[in-house]
This record gives structure tokens, sequence and C-alpha cells, in this order.
């Protein structure tokens, strides 16, 4: 009789060390946004937005991780702040593409620095190669699920 593998010493697990990465991630992020009056999900959302103007409310929770009700509350937010713009009615169809003001922009460029310097804080006990080896691993485990 074969005998089922548990997980086992958590220290071990690649999917529990993984999941403290992502949980420092992002603290260190949440503690660099607050200052801006951004959440994690607001900068996801105009990160996405200023690589990718015009998303949908589906598009952008998709991406983001979130519900698409969620989304939605995240633009409510950021509309009312005057960082992004959204028809009152569809062009085509229900989706409303947003786009980001220059007020959005500005502030995207500021949260942007501010995360990308925590994610290489985080990551900087490993060499750029090993980063992008990382990277590179992480992104073929993604395409097999």
């Amino acid at each position: 009789m074969e005998q089922e593998e548990t997980v086992g010493d958590l220290d071990q697990s690649v999917g529990y060390v993984l999941k403290q990465v992502q949980a420092s991630l992002h603290t260190g992020m949440d503690e660099v946004l607050r200052p801006l009056g951004l959440t994690v999900a607001q900068y996801a959302c105009l990160e996405l937005l200023g690589q990718h103007p015009g998303l949908s409310n589906s598009e952008l929770a998709r991406r983001a991780f979130v519900t698409r009700q969620s989304m939605n509350l995240v633009l409510r937010r950021l509309q009312e702040r005057g960082l992004l713009t959204r028809p009152d009615h569809a062009a085509h169809g229900r989706a409303l593409p947003t786009e980001l003001t220059r007020a959005g922009e500005a502030t995207l460029r500021k949260a942007s620095v501010a995360v990308r310097a925590v994610e290489q804080q985080l990551f900087s006990p490993l060499s750029p190669a090993q980063q992008r080896r990382l990277r590179d691993d992480l992104a073929r485990v993604l395409k097999r699920s």
C-alpha cells in the first residue's frame, strides 16, 4: 500500500516560503503606499492602467487578483480622487474603459518608484541573474497551471 505524502516541515515547503515572501512584499508595499493615500489594490489598478489604458473593470479585477465588486470600489475611490476617468456610458457593450488622468499618472510614478524600491530591497540577497532565474522558474510553473 502506497503511503500518501504530507506537506511535512513547512520551512521546506516551496508553497509556504512563497507565501511568506508574498506577505513580506505586501507588507512593504503597504508601508510605502500608505503615505501616498493608496492601498495595494489601488496601486495595482493604477499600474495596470498605466501600462494598459482602457482596461475594463472585469479585466482590471482579473489582473489585480480581486473580485469585480472590489475593483468597482477601487475604481470609484480613485475616480473620486481625480486619478482616473471612466465614461458614464459604455460606447460598446457594457465595458467602461478606464484611463489615468495627469494626476493619476503623477501618483502612479511616485508609487511605482516606491514599490520598485521595496521589491529591490526584498530580493537584494539574490543577484540579478538569480532574480531572473527565479522569475523565469515561477513563470514556468504558472504556465503549467
